[in-house]
């Protein structure tokens, strides 16, 4: 529970107590290694960032991208969505709120921090930055349709968290920001650097900087809920012939439908197909491709490898899966990696998590087949080298 325990201290309190229920604020964390003012000036002044990475609001309204991007030639290709480094941070100088969009998918520290979120809670993360100058008010007190937890990395940010109006929304409950904002206020606090503040869905927040620039994260937990479930289960009943017949205009043939769709689920779990349909959203959290940082290093002294050479499994890949008869499967996230049975031994000691040498692999009796199987590992990313090893 490594991620989680930074956000919220203690783990087993949060979750009886806290999670998807009522509000925490916990000091005395750091989070400058996932991102940092200097990282955010670097990025969006090097001039290589895109929409819709970046977007910047102000008064609550989404600023037209011609304002503050421009375009430019790549290649024999112009591209039109480039952020212009000047003019973007000149509107935050003038009180736009700078967003970075879904640092999940592109920054490595927060991709390998929400993975790692992921697994300990069961359900997918996203990840934005929100650059806030000072004297600045965010949006109106609204609620948002996903947990959140809110990392203080720069400055400070005032907070006001009000109760509910709606009860575990879903995305179509949209706020009504005049009837928010005459919610009770259940908490006002002002987080500083290392504060994280946790809010489950539903529960109405509004925010705003002091005298001096804001920088925070929002980690966004897109939870699966009871109708994610009720929704592929109806899905599912559309293999059923009766449930694709022809309605009649007729509201009395309701009582009908809704008897019919009673007794087929009460015999439900013993439908062919079920598991499948049912996969994406009672098996955890989607599963991502490998991160493939060092891969290049690898690439390029692949030539090398030998029996001394030390491997291990890259974050993210699972243990290898019977897939069909003699055949293994690996997922990868993007896709499936199959290999001949065979290699289950030498597959299971590589990808237990630890380092080893190929010497090491049982079931292959000859260094070329070692390096064989090590090169082709190498090459789709699910594992890298240890240097120095």
């Amino acid at each position: 529970m490594e991620a989680l325990r930074r956000c919220v201290g203690d783990v087993e309190s949060f979750l009886g107590d806290h999670f998807t229920r009522r509000p925490l604020l916990h000091h005395g964390g750091c989070f400058e290694d996932l991102l940092s003012l200097g990282t955010v000036d670097a990025q969006l002044s090097a001039g290589g960032l895109r929409r819709p990475a970046v977007r910047l609001v102000r008064d609550g309204e989404v600023l037209d991208p011609a304002l503050w991007t421009r375009s430019a030639r790549t290649g024999r290709e112009r591209v039109h969505d480039l952020v212009h480094p000047g003019r973007a941070l000149c509107l935050f100088a003038e009180g736009a709120t700078v967003v970075l969009q879904s640092l999940h998918r592109w920054w490595e520290p927060l991709a390998r921090f929400c993975r790692t979120l992921e697994v300990e809670l069961g359900h997918a993360v996203q990840a934005n930055a929100y650059l806030t100058p000072g004297s600045s008010t965010g949006f109106t007190p609204h609620h948002d349709t996903h947990d959140v937890f809110v990392l203080q990395l720069h400055g400070t940010k005032c907070w006001t968290v009000r109760e509910p109006l709606v009860t575990d929304p879903l995305p179509r409950h949209r706020s009504d920001h005049a009837r928010a904002a005459e919610q009770p206020v259940a908490m006002e606090v002002q987080l500083e650097p290392g504060d994280c503040l946790y809010l489950p869905r539903g529960w109405i927040h509004s925010a705003a900087t002091g005298t001096g620039a804001s920088l925070h994260l929002t980690i966004g937990v897109l939870v699966t809920t009871v109708h994610d479930v009720l929704r592929r289960l109806v899905d599912l009943a559309a293999e059923e012939p009766r449930f694709r017949r022809t309605v009649r205009p007729d509201r009395a043939q309701l009582g009908e439908i809704v008897a019919e769709l009673s007794a087929w689920l009460e015999r439900v779990e013993g439908l062919a197909g079920l598991d499948e349909a049912l996969a994406p959203v009672l098996h955890g959290p989607p599963r991502r491709a490998p991160l493939l940082r060092g891969v290049l290093s690898d690439l390029a002294a692949i030539d090398e490898l030998d029996d001394r050479t030390v491997l291990v499994r890259r974050d993210g890949v699972g243990a290898p899966t019977p897939v069909g008869e003699g055949v293994l499967g690996l997922d990868l996230g993007d896709r499936r990696l199959e290999l001949p049975a065979r290699l289950g031994p030498a597959l299971e000691l590589l990808l237990d998590g630890a380092p080893h040498a190929l010497c090491e692999l049982p079931g292959l009796a000859d260094p070329g087949s070692r390096a064989v199987l090590g090169r082709r590992l190498l090459r789709e990313g699910v594992v890298e080298t240890v240097r120095g090893a």
